[in-house]
C-alpha cells in the first residue's frame, strides 16, 4: 500500500520545507507501528526545487484476521479464504487513512513550529496513489476531488493486460495536482480514500462522527457529494449518518449567516434553563457499583455476566481497580464489549488490566478464583429459577471472592413506570424479577450458607412506598470461613426457587 505526496520549491522557499510540514527528516527513512502492520516513511527524491515523501504501509493480514478483522469485504464470516486473500495489503483503503493519521498527526491539523508560515501557505502538491479501490468508477473519483480544486487524473487498472476483452477492474490510479494546504490534503485523503473504498476494517462507532467532522472542517459541509460521503464514511449506518448530517447542517447555516455554530443552535440557555436531565438508571447503578467497590478496597474485579462491557468499561477509569475480567456465555457480547474498549487499539499498560473470556455462571470455573470482588449486575432475574443454586454455588462456594455485589430489578417499583403494561416485567428476557422481600430473603439465605455478611443498598431514588428501582446487596466474606454448600435441610426462603446441595449442581454440570 503506496502513497507519494510531491511539491516544488525556490531557492528562497525550498521543496524540502515538505519535511518541516510532516515533522519526517528527508535524510532517513523512518518505520511507525500501526495496529494493523508497519508504516514507512521515506525521500525519494528531497532537493530544492522538488521533494517527495512516501508512505509505504505493510499490513499484517495474519494479525488482522486474528483480531478478527479480516472476515472479507462484508464481514461475512465465512468468507475463509477473503480473510487471507485480499486486497488489504495492495490498495489503499481506511488501513491506509488510519496510518496517514497516526504518522502525520500533526501535519494534518496545520501544526509546525519550525515553519509556521508555510504550513498557513498553499504548496503546489502532486499527490499519487497506484492502486485505489474506487466503487463507483473514475467519475466517482472526479467528483469527489475535483469540487476540492484538485485536478484528478484517473487511470482504470485494467482486470488482465493480457485479456483486455475482461475490461477494467475496480481499481485505479489516481494523480492530484493542486495548490492547496498540506493540512487540507491530508485530511482530503483521509475522508475519502475510505469512501471510495466503501469499506471500513474496523468497527464504527459514535466517536467516527466527530473524526468525520474534524477531518472535513471548512469543506464537507458544502461537498456536492456531502451525503454520499458521509453515508460511506460511516459505513452506512443510519443513526451515525442523520446526527452527522444535522450537524453539517448547522455549519452550512452558521457559514450563511456569518456567525458560529452556537449562535445558530441557542434553542436552550444553558445558563437560564434550570431543569436538570434526569440520570439514567444504568449510570447510577454502575455509579453504586463503583462506589461500593471503592469502599472495599477491590483491587481485581470481575465483572460477570459483562454484557457488552459498560461497567468494565468505567472500572478501567480508575487506576485503583487493577485489573478488570468480564466474563459472559455470549460470545456476541463479547465481540462487542471488545470493540467498545477499543482493545485492539489499546496501549500496552492499559490492556495488561482488562480480560475478556467466555464462560457460564452455571458451572465452577477455576478462571473466577483468587479475586477481591465479584460483580452480578442484573444477571441473575435472567436465569431460570432452578439455574440460580447452581450459579450460587459457583460464586460463593467455588470462586469465593471477598465481596460479591449483586444488582436486580425491584419489582415493586414497577408501578412507577407509566409506560410499563401492568403485570409486565421490564425486559422479555427476564424469568423473574423480586420484591425487595424475596431479594433480601434469597441474598440472607445465600449469605448463611457460604459464610457472607450481606447488607442493601438502594440505587436510584428511593420511594417511600415501593422502594428504589433497583436493590443492591452487598456480600462481604466474613472472617471465619463458613460453610460453602446448603445441607439438605437447610430452608428454602423461596419456595419457587429450589436450592439444591452442591454435589447436586456438579451433576447438573456433568449432566
Amino acid at each position: 500500500m503506496f502513497l507519494t505526496i510531491s511539491t516544488t520549491g525556490t531557492p528562497e522557499r525550498p521543496a524540502t520545507d515538505l519535511g518541516f510540514l510532516l515533522h519526517k527528516h528527508p535524510d532517513r527513512a523512518q518505520a511507525f507501528s500501526t495496529s494493523h502492520g508497519t508504516a514507512h516513511v521515506f525521500y525519494p527524491e528531497a532537493g530544492a526545487e522538488r521533494c517527495t515523501a512516501a508512505l509505504l504501509l505493510e499490513v499484517d493480514t495474519v494479525a488482522l484476521v486474528r483480531r478478527g478483522k479480516g472476515r472479507g469485504r462484508g464481514g461475512a464470516p465465512d468468507a475463509a479464504l477473503a480473510q487471507y486473500v485480499n486486497d488489504r495489503p495492495y490498495a489503499a483503503s481506511s488501513l491506509l487513512a488510519v496510518a496517514l493519521s497516526n504518522v502525520f498527526s500533526s501535519a494534518m491539523k496545520g501544526q509546525c513550529a519550525a515553519r509556521p508560515e508555510r504550513a498557513e501557505q498553499p504548496l503546489p502538491l502532486r499527490i499519487e496513489v497506484p492502486a485505489l479501490p474506487a466503487r463507483g468508477g473514475p467519475e466517482l473519483v472526479r467528483r469527489l476531488f475535483e469540487p476540492l480544486g484538485w485536478t484528478a487524473d484517473v487511470q482504470e487498472v485494467a482486470l488482465d493486460a493480457e485479456f483486455p476483452e475482461w475490461g477494467a477492474s475496480r481499481y485505479v490510479g489516481l494523480v492530484l495536482e493542486g495548490e492547496r494546504r498540506l493540512a487540507e490534503a491530508l485530511r482530503h485523503l483521509y475522508v475519502l480514500l475510505p469512501v471510495l473504498d466503501d469499506a471500513k476494517h474496523y468497527w464504527v462507532s459514535s466517536d467516527e462522527v466527530d473524526k468525520l467532522l474534524r477531518a472535513g472542517d471548512g469543506w464537507l459541509p458544502g461537498h456536492p457529494e456531502q451525503k454520499l460521503i458521509t453515508s460511506r464514511y460511516l459505513s452506512r449506518r443510519w443513526s451515525l449518518t442523520r446526527r452527522a448530517m444535522e450537524r453539517l447542517e448547522l455549519v452550512r447555516l452558521a457559514e450563511a449567516d456569518d456567525s458560529t455554530v452556537e449562535e445558530i443552535d441557542n434553542a436552550v440557555d444553558e445558563r437560564t434553563d434550570t431543569e436538570e436531565s434526569p440520570v439514567p438508571l444504568a449510570v447510577r447503578r454502575r455509579e453504586a457499583i463503583v462506589a461500593a467497590l471503592r469502599e472495599a478496597g477491590a483491587g481485581r474485579v470481575l465483572d460477570l455476566g459483562c454484557g457488552q462491557g459498560q461497567l468494565v468499561q468505567e472500572l478501567l477509569k480508575d487506576r485503583r481497580f487493577t485489573e478488570v475480567v468480564g466474563v459472559d456465555v455470549s460470545m456476541r457480547a463479547l465481540t462487542v464489549a471488545a470493540r467498545r474498549l477499543r482493545l485492539e487499539r489499546m496501549g500496552e499498560r492499559q490492556s495488561s488490566r482488562v480480560r475478556l473470556f467466555q464462560g457460564s455462571l452455571a458451572y465452577t470455573d477455576s478462571r473466577l478464583k483468587g479475586y477481591d470482588a465479584a460483580v452480578l449486575s442484573e444477571v441473575v432475574e435472567h436465569l431460570d429459577p432452578p439455574r440460580l443454586p447452581a450459579l450460587e454455588y459457583a460464586v460463593f462456594g467455588s470462586a469465593r471472592p471477598r465481596t460479591v455485589l449483586v444488582t436486580t430489578p425491584n419489582v415493586e417499583y414497577n408501578v412507577r413506570w407509566e409506560s410499563l403494561p401492568a403485570g409486565h416485567v421490564r425486559h422479555g428476557d427476564h424469568r423473574f424479577e423480586w420484591t425487595r422481600e424475596e431479594f433480601r430473603a434469597w441474598a440472607a439465605a445465600v449469605a448463611g450458607r457460604h459464610g457472607y455478611g450481606v447488607r442493601f443498598v438502594p440505587v436510584g431514588p428511593d420511594d417511600p412506598e415501593v422502594g428504589p428501582p433497583t436493590q443492591m446487596a452487598v456480600f462481604t466474606l466474613d472472617a471465619a470461613p463458613g460453610p460453602t454448600a446448603p445441607g439438605p435441610d437447610t430452608p428454602d426462603p423461596d419456595p419457587n426457587t429450589p436450592h439444591p446441595d452442591a454435589p447436586a449442581a456438579k451433576e447438573e454440570k456433568a449432566a
